[in-house]
Order: C-alpha cells, then structure tokens, then sequence
C-alpha cells in the first residue's frame, strides 16, 4: 500500500517556491521563510499569485508531487502533474469507455448512489449525536427520502433521469445541513449552496474544501495513470477536471461536510476567521486558512476500515484506493466499479 506523505500548503500570499537541492524553499521578499525536504511530500498546494521556479515544478513532475495553484479564497487556477504515468492501454480504455452511455450510465449511477448513501449515514449520525439539540422528525424525513432516491437511481434509463434524481438528493440533504449545526448557530447559518461566490461562513468552509478534494482526487487519479480530465458523470470541457469531479462526489459528506460540522460543532473555527470582501463574498482569514489546514492535514491521518479492501489504512488514501479500484474495472479484471460507501 500507498505511504501517505504530507501536503504542504503555502498560504502566504506574496511568497514563491523554488527549489534548493533536494528542499522545497519558500522565498518573501528574497528571503527563506520555510525548506522542508521534497521526499517528505506528495502534493503542494499554493495559495497565492507568484507561483514557482520551474526548476522546482520539473523536479515536482519527475518525482510525482503534484501542484495545484488555487486563489488565496480557494478557488482553483491551474495544477503542474507531469508526465502522464501509468499502461497507455488504460488511458486508451478510458478515452473509449468514455464515448459509451451506457458505461458513463452505469458508473455514473454506482457514483452518484455511493454521494446519496454517504449523505444518509451522515444525517442518521447527527440523529444518534444529537437527539436532544436537533428536530429528529426533519431529519428523519429527509433520511428516509434519501433511502428512496437509492433505490430511484437504480431505475435511471438516461442522464437526465439521474441528474433528476441527485438534484432531489442534493435538495434535501442540504435541507436540514442547516440542523446539523448545533452550535454557534447565529455565526453559522446555512441557507442553501453558494458556490461562486460563498456568501456565508458555512458555504466559504465547503468551497474551501471542496478545492482542497479536488486537488487529493484529481493527484491520485494521476498517480495510477488515468487522466483526471476525462470524466464519465461530469461532462468533458477544457480545463475541468471532470473524472476527479465525479469520484468527488463519493467523498463530498464524508470528507468535506463532516469535517466542517465538526469545525462548527466543536467550536474549533469561530465567526473571527472569516471576513466578507467588497464583491460580498465570504472567505475565511490567513488565520483560518491555516487552522482549517491543519485540521484537514490531521483529518488525513485518521485511520478508518476501507470497506471493499477490509483494511486499516489512513483516511487520506481513500481517494489513490478509489483510483486503483476504478483502474482494475477500466481493465476489466473487475466486474463492477464499487464506490466508496461510509461505514454506519
């Protein structure tokens, strides 16, 4: 298995990487900030506009570090991967896989029952976790809806049946997200999704790391040799990642959603690490960047069972397993892809 390295996220915004010797630099003003060993990483993710030599993006590409430029609010600008690794027979399979409905049907229908039962587990969590602080019967309801919509994709004949039928999921999850918050409620109040951009504290937590998934997915698609840009629910459109966009969509609750709960909930992150920009957006502080990475980076290491291998392995792993399991059904040494369906 895998070994799980770090990311090292670089949140200043006037700073800029180069390299020295085997040591990723952090350069401000011309002078060091930070080094830190380049065999210690898997991915860099830079927050800021000056970007890095590309001495250090060569030696990132040859050794399979893969770097995601994103704006200091999160939102996603550009990412160096390298040479593509892995059997061009399956990239091939792929690409051809790809221009077939019925296989982009059938494995966008596993995705998206995968994204609607990982949402049930979660609500059905907040239920056991707080019974006395929530209103059960909402909450209830709309698990149980979301217990119907399962079955309902099964019976999808089209994309436009399926894409019906995740908007519903979508819908009602997000419906009662808002009491799954049980503290702080009057800093984090969730109406409803903003995306672009985030206009509340909660949906500038979920943008956040949303961006941060992407990069994890879209490196370990990479890192097996599947090309993260070809998708199979997402449709294609330069410059979008849209394979890593559908094995997301497994990810989103449990990765994302939960840890911003726990956030919240645990009073880790507070009204203080946010501040609203002129165009009305919401985005979190330098402060609450790096107390949101630093959560996220421990998140990684948590050890959890894989359901399909049976394992123990770290959290962050999940999406390269999720990358080698669609890889082995793209070769056709497996029946079925099998998503990633949270554990009760």
């Amino acid at each position: 298995m895998r070994k799980l390295l770090n990311t090292l996220f670089v949140t200043t915004p006037d700073s800029y990487l180069s390299l020295d010797g085997n040591n990723v630099v952090i350069l401000k003003d011309g002078k060091n900030l930070f080094r830190i060993p380049v065999c210690n990483l898997e991915g860099i993710v830079c927050f800021n506009y000056m970007g890095a030599s590309p001495k250090l993006m060569q030696y990132c590409t040859e050794n399979n570090i893969y770097i995601s430029f994103l704006s200091p609010e999160g939102n996603f600008l550009a990412s160096v991967s390298g040479k593509i690794r892995g059997n061009v027979l399956l990239r091939k399979a792929q690409y051809i896989m790809s221009e077939d409905l019925d296989f982009c049907l059938n494995i966008s229908k596993n995705i998206i029952k995968s994204k609607i039962y990982n949402s049930r587990v979660e609500i059905n969590r907040s239920i056991r976790d707080n019974l006395e602080k929530i209103d059960v019967s909402r909450l209830k309801h709309a698990s149980d809806r979301l217990k119907e919509l399962i079955y309902e994709v099964d019976n999808c004949n089209d994309f436009a049946e399926l894409r019906g039928c995740e908007g519903d999921a979508a819908r009602m999850y997000f419906s009662v997200f808002n009491d799954m918050i049980v503290q702080q409620k009057s800093d984090f109040i969730f109406q409803g999704r903003s995306k672009r951009p985030p206009l509340d504290n909660v949906n500038a937590l979920l943008s956040f790391g949303y961006s941060l998934l992407s990069h994890d997915v879209a490196a370990a698609l990479t890192s097996v040799g599947i090309d993260p840009y070809v998708g199979f629910l997402h449709t294609d459109r330069p410059g979008r990642i849209s394979l890593a966009l559908d094995i997301m969509e497994e990810f989103r609750v449990v990765f994302v959603d939960r840890f911003v709960l726990t956030l919240i909930n645990l009073r880790q992150i507070t009204k203080q690490d946010f501040k609203k920009k002129e165009s009305n957006a919401i985005i979190l502080t330098e402060k609450g960047r790096k107390l949101f990475l630093t959560e996220w980076q421990k998140r990684k290491h948590e050890i959890v069972v894989h359901p399909f291998l049976g394992e123990r392995i770290k959290l962050g792993l999940f999406p390269y397993v999720q990358a080698l399991i669609l890889s082995r059904y793209l070769r056709k040494e497996i029946d079925e892809y099998v998503p990633y369906f949270k554990r009760n």
